[in-house]
């Protein structure tokens, strides 16, 4: 069993795509070594997933490459 990461130093951000004031959104914290830990923002207190950094590369990689793709 994995140890749960101490994320009470997180510095958190909204995602670039979530428009500013929209209420659906993630927030990520990209300043833990080797982790990224991603949360809903509408609750900051509640659940986080945690991601291994090179698996969250990748899937924002896809998702990039998803949204370019022609339609």
């Amino acid at each position: 069993m994995r140890n749960a990461p101490d994320l009470r130093t997180a510095t958190w951000r909204k995602s670039s795509y979530s428009g500013g004031n929209s209420a659906e959104c993630v927030e990520v914290s990209d300043d833990l070594p080797g982790i990224v830990p991603v949360r809903d923002s509408k609750n900051a207190t509640g659940d986080v997933l945690v991601f291994q950094a090179a698996a969250w590369s990748c899937f924002v990689a896809a998702a990039a490459r998803e949204l370019r793709a022609p339609q």
